[in-house]
């Protein structure tokens, strides 16, 4: 009885929302009926073909949505996703054009509902000198001297604390124990708090929450993964106004210990963002430098599982960085020297995430009329540009959809990977958690390598939504191996 009572108040709007959208749908017609349009289907009024386009599919494919309309349409093809009228781009050129006009041409788009979560000064939908200035913090907060000064270090330590806490034997989700590692460490960098402590756990499952909602269907009605994400903003934002408000009364008091090691305290100290912009930061790093570390990491396991070749490479690797430290007489712990010569390593890196396609796509808007290869791009219209597409395009990369690490030992530094390697973005808006990341693998592969072997306890597949899930967190077996250095 309950959900006809629901659709029966829900009709009039669901019917006023068809008429706007009938009429928004001529509108455009009208006044795009000069241009050259891309070829392509507006699909459904209202929903357009949103639902087939968020269609899950395995993350090393570009699903049956995707090659049926570039089969169809071509490269580049026009559709209604999200409630707007779209370009949608598998093309390598014009994806670069895009993210290298960011903020000129074209600006973020994100649907209201994502953008509402992400916050309104998140970096993921601020333009401008705001967005410089939030990008400016992230880079100063993630770049190579903090790196090198402190998240190696913290990075090994919280690894090294993971993996020995991996049962012998007995099947666990390595998805989640990756989160442990990279939440661990950027809430250690960012409020100084310590892994285990009741807060940091209660914040950690706050987080999760959060994420849940940003690529959930937008109901927000109670019960949602949307509806208790926005819940979960709204208290992730007290604790941040309440850790605030503790520091700077510590500070006042004198028995401030922290001062600006972690990004908290740098924020108080050299600028003034409120709680709220400092959460949507927090957020927004927290996505840059765990989300996407966590998945990457998960997807290594994943991929060399069927690649031992690639496995006994990397062994030799990292056992020639612990007998050089032996031989020299020098502490085990690795330095950025080590990490530097990680070389197959990197490569490794690279093939997971062009495989792994961690960002699939972004959202953009032109903010104004703009013409690429023929086609017209209507000022308004989103645009949607498929990372995926070049990372998967045989015409790009040889047998795209194997995992071969080698590959990269010949493109390194080819204009094949300057132009169409793009697994975080490119130009003004690329991610900068990038290194991060890159360094973080880096270090989980050097103590897995060197200590364990692994197996996949059942069966489970990365699928591309947002970004590359595991349905069961990708179960493994490990156990503990030692070699004679």
């Amino acid at each position: 009885m309950a959900p006809v009572i629901i659709l029966f108040f829900l009709f009039p709007t669901l019917l006023v929302l068809l008429v706007a959208a009938l009429s928004l749908r001529n509108s455009e017609s009208r006044k795009t009926k000069c241009l050259n349009l891309p070829p392509g289907s507006m699909g459904w009024p209202l929903i357009g073909e949103t639902i087939a386009f968020r269609r899950q599919h395995p993350c090393n494919s570009l699903g049956e949505y995707m090659e049926d309309r570039i089969n169809k349409y071509g490269r580049i093809y026009k559709s209604n996703l999200f409630g707007a009228p779209t370009i949608v781009s598998a093309d390598a050129e014009l994806n670069r054009f895009v993210l290298m006009n960011d903020d000129r041409l074209f600006v973020p788009s994100f649907p209201k509902s994502v953008a509402d979560i992400l916050g309104k000064t998140s970096m993921l939908v601020l333009t401008g000198e705001m967005h410089r200035y939030m990008k400016s913090l992230a880079v100063n907060f993630m770049g190579i001297a903090r790196l090198r000064a402190n998240f190696l270090v913290d990075s090994e330590r919280y690894v090294v604390q993971n993996l020995e806490s991996w049962p012998e034997n007995t099947p666990f989700p390595a998805k989640e124990e990756a989160c442990k590692i990279t939440f661990n460490l950027m809430v250690k960098n960012i409020l100084s708090m310590n892994p285990g402590e009741e807060e940091t756990e209660r914040l950690r499952k706050l987080y999760m929450s959060f994420m849940k909602g940003v690529i959930a269907l937008p109901l927000n009605i109670p019960g949602t993964a949307y509806r208790k994400a926005v819940k979960s903003r709204a208290t992730i934002l007290k604790v941040i106004e309440r850790l605030m408000e503790e520091r700077i009364q510590k500070k006042k008091e004198g028995t401030d210990s922290i001062g600006e090691a972690d990004l908290l305290g740098f924020i108080l100290e050299q600028s003034n963002l409120d709680a709220e912009q400092f959460g949507d930061l927090l957020l927004g790093l927290l996505f840059g430098g765990h989300e996407t570390s966590s998945t990457a990491i998960t997807l290594v396991l994943y991929f060399l599982h069927d690649c031992p070749k690639a496995v006994e490479q990397l062994r030799e690797e990292h056992l020639e960085i612990v007998r050089g430290k032996k031989q020299r007489g020098v502490p085990p712990a690795l330095t950025w020297e080590d990490y530097k010569h990680m070389e197959f390593t990197q490569c490794v890196i690279s093939e997971t995430l062009r495989l792994g396609n961690i960002i699939k796509f972004v959202h953009r808007k032109a903010n104004t009329n703009v013409q690429f290869k023929g086609y017209d791009i209507p000022s308004g219209w989103s645009i949607i540009p498929i990372f995926a597409a070049a990372h998967l395009d045989p015409a790009v990369y040889d047998n795209p959809q194997k995992f071969d690490p080698w590959r990269w030992q010949t493109i390194s530094g080819s204009t094949a990977r300057i132009d169409n390697y793009m697994p975080f973005g490119q130009g003004l808006r690329n991610c900068a958690g990038l290194e991060l990341a890159k360094m973080e693998i880096a270090v989980f592969l050097h103590h897995l390598a060197l200590n364990y072997d692994w197996e996949i306890a059942e069966p489970d597949e990365p699928l591309a939504y947002a970004f590359p899930e595991f349905a069961k967190g990708l179960p493994i077996k490990a156990r503990k191996v030692s070699f004679i250095v």
